[in-house]
């Protein structure tokens, strides 16, 4: 049996690929309509129930009203993604790539910026976001995020965010997605020479 995390990752990334093999129109549509949901909780807005919950497994679901983990984790993912493919045509151009994590993402933003990580002005709205405490918070903080990384054509790998959403809603897990996103923004990589010396 699939695990929440299995179930939650099949979900957003069967999204994306939905949302990327759609015609030009509707796809446009689709995006421009996710977008609308950006500052809202899952479920405030009608219009978007079908984008984020048809095909949910039903593991994933509430049962007593309130978002459950998974769901805030799914809707911020597929609304973000949305925000940040605007203006980038897919599927040339998707804002989704699989392997760039969240910190590493940012730590390109510090880059260039032409400063330190600790001396860039993102590193400032990246810890705000690491110390958030509630959704609504994090929202805040992620949308300005993926607002920056828009504008300088950062993708970001939206199926790994929406599982680093989910647990940092674990207050237990939480400090290790901190931790995680910390190490890949402070990792200084290495230049590769292609050419190995014998």
């Amino acid at each position: 049996m699939a695990t929440m995390i299995e179930l939650l990752r099949g979900f957003v990334a069967g999204r994306l690929r939905a949302l990327a093999a759609l015609p030009e129109h509707p796809r446009k549509a689709a995006l421009a309509n996710l977008r609308r949901g950006v500052d809202c909780a899952p479920g405030d807005l009608p219009e978007l129930w079908g984008a984020f919950l048809e095909d949910l497994p039903p593991e994933l679901e509430s049962k007593d009203g309130r978002p459950t983990q998974a769901e805030w984790a799914a809707y911020l993912a597929l609304t973000l993604y949305a925000l940040h493919q605007q203006g980038h045509d897919l599927p040339h151009e998707n804002m989704n790539r699989p392997g760039e994590g969240l910190g590493k993402a940012v730590r390109y933003l510090a880059d260039a910026q032409g400063k330190k990580p600790n001396e860039a002005p993102v590193s400032r709205r990246f810890n705000a976001l690491a110390t958030a405490e509630a959704m609504p918070e994090r929202v805040h903080h992620l949308r300005g995020i993926v607002q920056l990384l828009r504008a300088e054509g950062v993708p970001l790998d939206y199926v790994r965010l929406a599982e680093d959403l989910y647990w940092l809603q674990v207050p237990a897990i939480a400090p290790r997605i901190r931790l995680k996103w910390g190490q890949d923004y402070y990792h200084s990589p290495k230049e590769e020479n292609p050419e190995e010396e014998n």
